[in-house]
């Protein structure tokens, strides 16, 4: 039997922290993902790395926001890209906007997110966004199926929330159970309300000059606020995204692409990948392979935003794991300029878009400036 859980923020005071004419992401064409973790893989033409995965920490320095100060420890050179502040301040703004709304029309922005089956990091991501969306006065619509579920019982709760008007963004937590089809669930969302994105037709609109997606996938899209928040030019930079998925990496590649950036993909197939990415003055690794990335991959300088989040095994953590991205942090800080820490840099981000979608999609729906 499906549980169902409804969060009302309605009520809920918030505070004018920030004017909406200072935020161009709530003012943007675009409206953007789903919170999905990166599945760690290791393609064939990366295992000569595993051997030393050992040899690097995860573990970052205190957070400094990247305009503030330079990293704490002495041999690190690199400014750390303050995934958590920057949330924050999309959190406040977006808070602002939405009892804005509330206050002139009425209308309180809806997110309804289904989840199947009882997998611990699915239900931490869930309740995660559950947490995110009252902080800022967004209504939270949560549904949860069993993991033996049918594909026509998440469908039906898809199509009910399709046509609820209080409803203004549907998310499908992944993965979903292996005996469901993936694509057709995720093609049951009407486009209006796909707030991760991941509409073939908003890829489509994406890839085209010209054309505007109705929604940008939320953890591409926060990687170029991070870079957009923190001053840091994308024009006529040359920029490397290693890792080509569809959630990710493809996504990454086109915005950058739109920002006037030189882009190459990097890959399991790419033949001179640490050759490639030594070239960029801007890296986002995104291909789910823990501490791939070394200090030798990149060049002086260069701006590294790490999208991987890969828990290795750790004997001194009270969990037996800690969680490390792609990059390998403690070689790279002190070789560029200004890198994001794992975890504290792309995550947080990742859900303040799919807060920003949500609100994009109320307005638009409501016709609401």
């Amino acid at each position: 039997m499906a549980s169902m859980i409804f969060t009302d923020c309605s009520s809920s005071t918030t505070s004018r922290l920030l004017p909406l004419a200072r935020n161009p992401l709530l003012r943007g064409k675009d409206g953007v993902v789903l919170f999905r973790r990166l599945v760690t893989l290791t393609p064939p033409n990366f295992t000569s790395y595993r051997r030393t995965l050992t040899l690097c920490s995860s573990s970052p320095s205190p957070l400094t926001h990247v305009t503030a100060s330079l990293a704490t420890e002495a041999s690190a050179t690199a400014k750390i890209i303050d995934g958590k502040s920057i949330a924050k301040q999309i959190r406040d703004e977006i808070s602002v906007e939405v009892s804005r709304m509330k206050d002139a029309i009425g209308v309180v922005p809806g997110l309804a997110v289904i989840i199947v089956g009882d997998r611990k990091d699915s239900v931490t991501y869930v309740r995660n966004k559950r947490k995110a969306c009252e902080s800022v006065g967004i209504n939270s619509f949560e549904v949860r199926l069993p993991e033996d579920s049918t594909e026509q019982d998440v469908v039906k709760f898809i199509s009910d929330f399709n046509d609820d008007s209080s409803v203004h963004g549907i998310l499908v937590q992944l993965p979903l159970p292996s005996h469901m089809n993936e694509e057709k669930i995720l093609d049951a969302v009407r486009i209006e309300k796909d707030v991760d994105g991941f509409n073939p037709l908003n890829i489509g609109c994406l890839a085209m000059r010209g054309r505007e997606p109705m929604f940008v996938p939320c953890t591409p899209k926060g990687c170029i606020e991070l870079l957009h928040r923190s001053d840091i030019s994308i024009k006529g930079k040359k920029a490397v995204v290693i890792g080509r998925s569809n959630i990710v990496g493809m996504p990454a590649a086109l915005l950058l692409q739109n920002e006037n950036a030189t882009v190459s993909i990097v890959h399991s197939r790419t033949p001179n990948a640490e050759e490639l990415t030594r070239q960029a003055d801007i890296v986002i690794a995104a291909v789910g392979v823990p501490n791939m990335v070394k200090g030798n991959w990149i060049k002086p300088g260069a701006v590294v935003i790490d999208v991987g989040i890969n828990p290795v095994e750790d004997a001194k953590s009270s969990r037996g794991y800690r969680l490390v991205g792609d990059v390998c942090y403690e070689e790279v800080v002190k070789v560029a300029s200004a890198i994001t820490p794992v975890p504290g840099g792309v995550g947080p981000m990742t859900i303040a878009m799919l807060l920003t979608n949500t609100l994009i999609s109320a307005k638009r729906a409501h016709n609401f400036e």
